[in-house]
């Protein structure tokens, strides 16, 4: 008897606020990608949840052939992009300034839309795809693993500088820049002062703030 092959589950409609808003769930346009929101979790530097469990990776159309493009350079070489956050809800980013009121960490909120609460910045890593390679468990993410990037995510020290060096190994230097390039590749940025954080076209502009759930 022939091997069956389950079809993946078809990807819900984004919202009437998010298509309004241009945003498109991250899997229409990188299938492979690894949707590890930090923030659906208590697994973050605020500790507590923050999204609901469902939420999903959204951007802005602007961003859409960027990261085709990144994924794509990636997966020639066996990586996967891992997406540690994507579109952030306003309420979100004011309660996360809260807590830590540093404009060099945090984004400060204001009456306006940019970055991730305009769908046009993306929190991302890299994991090879497969953890056959001698993967240890806390690295091990939905059967790929993360590569070392020196940090983790949300790590306001130094080391979490792009281009640090101080600290962190050769092989995480080497990781990052190779996520760099990719990113660049398709026209996506770093900030410098978080290797994992990428901006799309238009990210810096102020645009209304959008009332457009997470998931």
């Amino acid at each position: 008897m022939p091997p069956t092959h389950t079809a993946p589950a078809p990807i819900p409609s984004v919202s009437t606020q998010g298509r309004a808003a241009g945003l498109l769930d991250i899997r229409t346009i990188v299938p492979d990608a690894i949707i590890d929101l930090r923030y659906a979790t208590a697994h973050n530097f605020v500790g507590v949840r923050l999204y609901p469990r469902d939420a999903r990776c959204l951007v802005h159309e602007s961003m859409a052939h960027g990261l085709a493009v990144a994924a794509r350079q990636l997966r020639e070489a066996g990586l996967l992009l891992v997406f540690w956050d994507c579109y952030r809800p306003h309420a979100v980013q004011v309660h996360m300034f809260r807590i830590v009121p540093n404009p060099a960490w945090v984004a400060r909120p204001g009456p306006y839309a940019t970055s991730h609460e305009s769908g046009r910045s993306v929190d991302v890593s890299l994991a090879r795809r497969s953890t056959h390679l001698g993967c240890v468990a806390a690295h091990a993410v939905q059967g790929h693993c993360l590569l070392d990037m020196g940090t983790g995510f949300d790590d306001f020290t130094s080391r979490a500088y792009a281009y640090a060096t101080s600290g962190v190994s050769e092989v995480a230097q080497a990781n990052r820049a190779r996520l760099r390039h990719a990113m660049s590749a398709g026209g996506l940025p770093v900030y410098t002062g978080e290797w994992w954080h990428f901006d799309g076209p238009g990210s810096f502009v102020h645009r209304p703030i959008l009332d457009a759930p997470v998931d």
